[in-house]
């Protein structure tokens, strides 16, 4: 009797046991998931420069007396100048800051410039201009819309266009998104002069 008593102890213990959810033997599988928010619902692509609203209508020139360890810049027959990660416009012998042109090249990029991948393109931003390598030098291109920057340059400007609000410089238009919970910007339009 007693053995048989045992035997249903154990067997009621094992059968407990089983029965019983475990933690000790499962695991959890943890994925990390990108998501982006956007707070804009309409993209602009190519925008033209008469639809564009500035928050602010005029900006202050500055201008400077010299360009200290300037480099020439020759670009459609006039010549710039690179200095200190800025191109400068001589007027009256002075000097203008200015958003670099399409086609501006330089020979080697500054040491803080940021790669950023895109569709199989590697730019290199540097203040808000976009480079691209090109015959053992770095060109100033257009980045395409969708490229998302974590920052953006000094000397951005708030603009409306078609009663939406984005960030412009250089004639690139930004669209302020969330990505993993960091705030980023991407590329939605370039705003064609006119």
């Amino acid at each position: 009797m007693k053995t048989i008593t045992r035997t249903y102890a154990v067997l009621s213990v094992l059968l407990i046991a089983f029965a019983l959810p475990s933690n000790a033997q499962t695991r959890k599988r943890t994925t990390t998931k990108t998501t982006t928010t956007k707070t804009v619902t309409r993209t602009p692509g190519r925008v033209s420069s008469k639809k564009v609203v500035y928050k602010t209508p005029t900006k202050k020139v500055v201008s400077v007396r010299s360009v200290p360890n300037k480099t020439v810049v020759r670009h459609n027959g006039q010549s710039y100048y690179y200095s200190n990660n800025k191109y400068y416009t001589q007027s009256r012998g002075r000097y203008i800051a200015i958003a670099p042109k399409i086609g501006f090249r330089i020979n080697t990029l500054p040491p803080n410039s940021v790669r950023v991948r895109f569709n199989n393109h590697l730019y290199f931003n540097v203040g808000g201009t976009f480079y691209i390598e090109s015959n053992s030098g770095y060109e100033v291109v257009e980045p395409e819309i969708g490229t998302v920057v974590y920052e953006l340059p000094d000397g951005y400007e708030k603009v409306t266009i078609d009663g939406f609000t984005y960030y412009e410089y250089a004639n690139i238009l930004y669209e302020k998104i969330q990505i993993d919970g960091s705030r980023a910007y991407e590329v939605v339009g370039i705003i064609d002069m006119e």
